[in-house]
């Protein structure tokens, strides 16, 4: 390495221009006055002291008397060992920039790819103390245990959480009995297959882990609500829909609460077909301004798009296509659609059925 090399690479260790130049120069010297230091290096005189001075508070070299002031290196051992570890903290701050880049926070990406379930069991268990309106959550018995904690607290503050159960038919998993899910969910379905996890929160936020059979371990944490869509409809056709409820204090008389336009749609077309009126109150989102907004009135239409008779359809993959719902309100018709609603003047966030009243009877 070159002298300037040299120089170079300690002021990158912390020494100053001048402290590098002179300790470069004693080591070439050996010992050598104080004078003759500042002649051989480019240290003014008037500075020469105070560097040598610097230099040897921090164990570099050492001055003593011999007719004048000498300076002399110091026992290297000392340098060495602070070199060195100046280099691991360099080695150990490039592993961690690279392991940051790998491995982004949810903060800092929309969709992050981890390593470890550990961490896609932290941000669900975060997600879910934080849910403001629903939780959809697919998990095995043990994870079930460990997000007891999380689940209960948001039931208690009113949040809708559809909890997705695998325990496999022969294993010797003990399912929770209903008073147990009571305290930490909505509705609770049993899937009879081994599952990945999965926990949609608030239309916005997922974090997703394949089941333990799989090859590679990993996770996937999303914040972003058309990402999180597509794990919303994976959840609800293959987690969800297909599957018995083992659990429910969804009451079937009004006022029914729906969170899902298409849920409420299926249930209400029958009661509209047979001639009855149905009131609703929906909460949620005008689609051009964001702000929220509230729509009351009577249920004046359906729109299902997708298949000849998807209107009919009892399975919630069926209505694939436009789901709304159209109500008379006293300052006229207005077109309510569901998550990511875009064509209609309102995005449903929540849908509560007020009244049902069936038609009158013939005889009346």
């Amino acid at each position: 390495m070159k002298r300037e090399e040299l120089t170079e690479t300690l002021e990158d260790a912390g020494l100053s221009p001048y402290q590098a130049d002179a300790y470069v120069t004693v080591l070439e010297l050996g010992s050598a006055p104080v004078t003759r230091v500042a002649e051989a290096s480019g240290v003014p005189d008037p500075r020469i002291y105070d560097v040598l001075r610097d230099l040897e508070s921090a164990g570099y070299i050492e001055t003593y008397e011999q007719e004048s002031l000498y300076a002399r290196a110091n026992s290297l051992d000392a340098i060495i060992e602070d070199l060195e570890s100046r280099a691991n903290r360099f080695a150990t701050a490039t592993e961690e920039i690279e392991r940051r880049w790998n491995e982004p926070s949810v903060e800092q990406s929309t969709v992050s790819i981890v390593t470890r379930f550990e961490t896609v069991i932290k941000n669900a268990d975060e997600f879910i103390r934080e849910a403001e309106s629903q939780v959809n959550v697919s998990l095995g018995v043990d994870d079930f245990e460990r997000l007891r904690g999380a689940l209960r607290e948001a039931t208690e503050r009113g949040v809708r959480v559809n909890l997705s159960i695998h325990a496999p038919e022969g294993t010797e998993m003990d399912l929770p009995d209903p008073e147990e899910l009571s305290d930490v969910c909505s509705e609770a379905r049993h899937r009879q297959l081994p599952s990945p996890f999965a926990a949609i929160v608030d239309r916005t936020k997922t974090c997703f882990a394949p089941h333990a059979g799989s090859t590679n371990e990993y996770g996937v944490l999303v914040d972003d609500r058309t990402h999180s869509y597509v794990f919303y409809w994976y959840f609800l056709t293959t987690q969800w829909d297909t599957w018995e409820p083992i659990y429910s204090s969804i009451d079937d008389e009004p006022p029914i609460e729906y969170v899902d336009i298409r849920y409420c749609v299926r249930d209400v077309a029958p009661l509209l077909r047979d001639g009855a009126t149905v009131r609703v109150r929906i909460e949620g989102a005008d689609t051009e301004t964001g702000k929220d907004r509230v729509v009351e009135g009577q249920i004046a239409d359906l729109i299902v798009t997708g298949p000849k008779d998807a209107a009919h359809a009892e399975v919630i993959a069926s209505y694939g296509g436009q789901v709304a719902i159209v109500v008379d309100t006293d300052d006229g018709l207005v077109e309510v659609g569901g998550w990511g609603a875009m064509v209609e003047a309102v995005e449903a966030h929540q849908i509560t059925v007020v009244a049902v009243d069936s038609p009158p009877s013939p005889e009346q």
